[in-house]
């Protein structure tokens, strides 16, 4: 990027920026997506129907892939993401390989899963384009098995065996990463589990973090408890001499917890009112900047005022905009108008890019679609968005 890119101000609604990187067709290929799932009906619809026409081996995965999967998803592979990777880098964004596949659940399948991610590793060892990778645990053990340890249910012999290996694995992740000086994030989950996933975090930050923030745990401040969390897990870092790594999200399991809290009738570890889980995603924000000696950590947001917030107070604090505790991030095919214009001004930003065979991938898509379904008021901005670029390249070739 040139100085003066640097020096510019930030301006999430500059679109020559945000799809500098795509052309006229790939912009209207976008414009056709955020049309279609903004529509409720049709995305329930379409996913009931595509969900039967795999599970019939009909031949729509070749059209899936042209269209809604090419839009979110890097490739089936690590070398056939290589080319998306490489157009982010372009850009000064670098890339998050998250191997997407859901729904198993078997030791051959949870060794299969940590293989992957190790590839993700060692690729990431050679490739400086790849800022991070990243782990659902769920991809490494079984639900079941870490609720019943969450719930505090006692083990049998077979499931202590079975625990254990779920610890060597995610132990083997981050060995992995220490080794190649790779950072690693650890995704979080259902809240039913989350305390099991948070005291193996835990564990691994202290054993892999005591030169640098390379072990990253990730809070969900959607819920309520989560800010406290965070401040514990500094204060425990602090004792024992170890650097915390923080993933800032606002989560993604809402409507799914407050319906299990219901129906197990327990208090609901949402918050009350977005306004509330807004506010602690910010105080979240300003704690990690209160202390970025001690904390590496990434905002991952699509909230054009939290980008905005944490750039600013950046500035005030004369914290370096590429300092390597602060990073952004967002979702591969999702908030461009963010990640570039913040990239372009001189900002760490990653993009998360799923990945896997488009057959198993497809649950994870199917999420996206229906997120972004209900989140009405980030689909009128992409599309909005979308269409000030449109009209603006139109206006240059009159």
């Amino acid at each position: 990027m040139s100085p003066q890119e640097n020096k510019r101000p930030l301006n999430f609604d500059n679109t020559e920026i945000a799809f500098r990187y795509q052309s006229d067709k790939d912009l209207e290929r976008a414009r056709w997506l955020f049309k279609l799932i903004a529509n409720p009906k049709l995305i329930q619809v379409g996913t009931t129907l595509t969900n039967l026409a795999l599970k019939l081996d009909l031949p729509i995965q070749g059209l899936i892939k042209k269209t809604i999967y090419k839009h979110f998803c890097g490739g089936e592979t690590i070398p056939e993401c290589a080319a998306a990777i490489e157009r982010l880098g372009k850009q000064n964004v670098t890339t998050i390989l998250d191997y997407s596949v859901e729904g198993e659940d078997s030791e051959a399948s949870f060794d299969a899963c940590c293989q992957e991610i190790l590839s993700t590793v060692s690729y990431a060892r050679i490739n400086p384009l790849l800022s991070f990778c990243v782990f659902k645990p769920t991809g490494l053990g079984r639900m079941d098995l870490l609720t019943k340890r969450d719930a505090g249910v006692p083990f049998t012999s077979a499931e202590e065996a079975e625990f254990q290996r779920v610890i060597d694995r995610v132990d083997r992740i981050c060995k992995a990463g220490y080794d190649a000086n790779v950072k690693v994030l650890i995704d979080a989950e259902h809240s039913w589990i989350q305390d099991t996933i948070d005291d193996i975090a835990r564990q691994m930050m202290e054993k892999y973090n005591k030169e640098q923030p390379l072990i990253y745990n990730t809070y969900q401040l959607y819920r309520h408890d989560k800010f406290a969390s965070l401040q514990a897990d500094l204060a425990y870092a602090q004792v024992q001499g170890f650097y915390l790594g923080a993933k800032i999200v606002r989560g993604a399991y809402m409507e799914i917890e407050r319906e299990r809290a219901a129906e197990k009738g327990y208090s609901s570890p949402i918050q009350p009112t977005k306004a509330a889980s807004d506010t602690d995603y910010n105080r979240a924000l300003i704690y990690c900047l209160d202390h970025i000696d001690r904390i590496g950590f990434m905002a991952g947001t699509h909230n054009d005022d939290s980008c905005m917030l944490l750039a600013e107070e950046m500035s005030k604090r004369k914290i370096a905009r590429d300092h390597p505790h602060v990073f952004f991030a967002q979702l591969f095919g999702m908030s461009d108008n963010l990640s570039f214009n913040l990239s372009t001004a001189g900002y760490n930003v990653a993009k998360y890019m799923p990945y896997g065979p488009v057959k198993a991938v497809m649950p994870y898509l199917f999420r996206r679609a229906q997120e972004n379904t209900s989140a009405a008021g980030q689909t009128g901005r992409e599309l909005s968005l979308i269409l000030k670029e449109k009209k603006r390249r139109a206006s240059l070739t009159k």
